[in-house]
């Protein structure tokens, strides 16, 4: 899979390598289940057509241009990129959102992201919107190509009459229902973290669930470790804390998955933990100044 970075700088040169291709749009943070469901219809259509098949993404999240807010991401672009690479995708396009782009009226946007860039076929979700303040969307993206582009929207996926989305997941996350995600996501939530042996820190691009203790399993290449993390509110920001010794083996990079929260009856709250730990160190120092 090609990954390229698009800005208003190199659009022109990137333009003069285009080719024919089907293109899913889409912000596609968590890559979750209507994510894919885009992508697996942009694909189908490419393999129908012979087409090259491509994702369009942008980068930083527009609401932390447009609005200045700020965006619990699901997924840095490195994980975005493997898991696109999975889903046989030829093209990886993240465009640097900036203000510049944005006041890119819809006709604009179409031009030269997508009829310059070779593309004949695009796939969206039903509440995709492009250009200016948002007022391009999918039933006027035909109208804006000047009939170069054949459209195919898809509709909203629900799941108990929920939506499935970024925001539904972000917001179950920040309350601690990691338990619900896999129906969301098709899979467990999972952050990469780094231990170094002493502390336990999540990746930038990665939210962690709301304070706690969960059930989780950490993995790296060697093997996995199943066990309980307790999420802590420090400031403005969290740490991480596992209930338990992690083996040596899992030093470096590795993956926490996420599987439910833990009730207080379920454990002993981090106070509890320490003062265990207090408690066995008192009692080995005391056997070996015995012997």
């Amino acid at each position: 899979m090609e990954k390229i970075f698009l800005n208003q700088d190199n659009i022109e040169y990137w333009q003069e390598k285009e080719k024919p291709s089907v293109v899913a749009l889409g912000f596609f943070d968590g890559i979750h289940k209507g994510h894919r469901e885009v992508i697996k219809t942009a694909a189908k259509i490419s393999k129908r057509k012979s087409l090259s098949l491509a994702v369009m993404s942008f980068f930083p999240h527009p609401k932390t241009v447009i609005s200045n807010c700020k965006i619990h991401y699901l997924m840095p672009l490195a994980e975005k990129e493997k898991e696109l690479r999975k889903l046989g995708v030829d093209t990886f396009y993240i465009v640097e959102f900036n203000k510049e782009f944005a006041s890119l009226q819809p006709v604009q946007f179409v031009a030269q992201y997508l009829i310059n860039l070779g593309v004949v076929h695009a796939v969206a979700g039903f509440d995709y919107t492009y250009g200016y303040k948002g007022t391009g969307n999918m039933d006027r993206l035909k109208n804006d190509s000047g009939g170069l582009i054949d459209v195919t929207k898809v509709e909203k996926l629900e799941l108990q009459g929920e939506k499935i989305s970024s925001t539904c997941i972000r917001e179950k996350l920040l309350k601690g229902k990691v338990d619900e995600l896999p129906s969301l996501l098709g899979h467990p939530y999972k952050v990469e973290c780094e231990w170094n042996g002493n502390t336990l820190k999540h990746k930038p691009y990665y939210t962690l669930p709301a304070p706690g203790c969960y059930e989780v399993t950490l993995k790296n290449k060697i093997g996995s470790f199943k066990t309980k993390v307790t999420v802590l509110e420090i400031g403005e920001g969290h740490a991480l804390k596992c209930m338990t010794e992690i083996p040596k083996y899992m030093a470096g990079s590795l993956s926490i998955v996420w599987y439910r929260r833990l009730k207080e009856k379920h454990i002993f709250g981090w106070s509890g933990f320490l003062a265990e730990m207090f408690e066995r160190k008192q009692v080995l120092n005391h056997g070996n100044s015995t012997q």
